[in-house]
């Protein structure tokens, strides 16, 4: 069997929530990366009633960095955490979100991390983020899968840096364009799922979901990746 594992910037909430909430349940994931969640008023009520609305729950705790990992009825959250980053000045503050999940007989460890524009922060937070989910990969007996926002596209340092320690699952089982960004006409891809090597990578690409929800709902387009991990 495998598991889904997904990753999706909301726009803050900014756009049509209902959009939001049938494209995530178009998506199917067992584990779902968010960036950009709810993380000032009522942020912990707005985050469980968008999950809920979407047939997943809130994994992990925290509203630092607007990160959160949501999970599915096939995923028992064994461990949850939120790790700040490294801060820089003037910038926004980072965190990498990260759930310890079993699912179809695999343990994953899979984060949540939405990198920054600006260039040095990105790359930083990318080996920060590696370093921290392989240290809890280790304590855990899981395979480690990092997802996100990586505002960057894949030829440059910070994507490069992550694909070499993990596998691009994009790169590898490709689905579609593969395009992340604008929602509305994507040019980019800017958003992915990057899984330990170790890791049968079946196929990574978007969600099919109606277009004007997928364009009504935020400003990026979700990635799902279906994986196999083990025999």
């Amino acid at each position: 069997m495998t598991v889904r594992v997904g990753t999706y910037n909301l726009h803050g909430l900014r756009d049509s929530v209902p959009a939001l909430a049938r494209v995530i349940a178009d998506a199917r994931a067992d584990v779902l990366c968010v960036q950009e969640a709810p993380r000032f008023l009522r942020w912990r009520a707005r985050r469980a009633a968008l999950a809920a609305a979407s047939g997943l729950s809130v994994a992990t705790p925290g509203r630092v960095g607007g990160v959160a990992v949501l999970v599915g009825p096939r995923a028992r959250v064994l461990h949850a955490e939120t790790r700040r980053l490294r801060a820089f000045l003037g910038l926004e503050r980072r965190a990498l979100a990260v759930a310890v999940v079993q699912a179809e007989g695999a343990r994953l460890a899979v984060g949540s991390l939405h990198l920054d524009l600006h260039d040095a922060a990105r790359m930083r937070h990318a080996v920060e983020a590696v370093a921290l989910m392989e240290d809890v990969a280790a304590r855990h007996g899981a395979a480690v899968v990092l997802a996100g926002d990586v505002n960057e596209h894949p030829h440059r340092p910070a994507w490069r840096y992550l694909a070499g320690r993990l596998a691009d699952c994009y790169a590898v089982a490709p689905e579609g364009d593969g395009l992340t960004f604008p929602a509305g006409k994507p040019s980019a891809r800017i958003d992915g799922v990057f899984a330990a090597r170790g890791t049968h990578v079946v196929s990574c690409g978007g969600v099919r979901a109606a277009s004007a929800d997928l364009t009504g709902a935020s400003d990026h387009l979700p990635v799902v990746a279906e994986l196999r991990v083990g025999h």
